[in-house]
């Protein structure tokens, strides 16, 4: 096992120590530019994102990863019966909630 972690190790620094070896470095300002379609960049390309930005960004992923667990459920429905409804349900019911409580919240309010 120590044998692995010591292998896992070295093997990726080795790769790195190698490549930079064999690679031609010359550095270059306009190597450093940033480039896009062979325009000038305009600005700083690390510009600044509202944090809302990133909540939306986060609350879709939360609501779009729990929507597909309904994907295993359609499927088994007939197997289920009743009680793969009543689940559902609630587990529709809790996303319900989370949105409505974002909303009120005002996290999707984009002004």
């Amino acid at each position: 096992m120590l044998g692995f972690a010591v292998l896992a190790t070295l093997l990726p620094l080795a790769a790195l120590a190698v490549g930079r070896l064999l690679r031609p470095a010359r550095p270059n300002p306009v190597k450093a530019e940033a480039y896009e379609c062979g325009i000038p960049a305009a600005s700083d390309a690390r510009g600044r994102y509202s944090v809302r930005f990133y909540l939306v960004a986060m609350l879709f992923v939360i609501f779009d990863v729990e929507t597909v667990l309904l994907f295993p459920w359609a499927l088994r429905y007939k197997q289920l019966g009743w009680y793969g409804v009543g689940e559902a349900g609630l587990f529709l019911a809790f996303l319900v909630v989370g949105y409505i409580w974002i909303y009120r919240k005002g996290v999707l309010d984009w002004a």
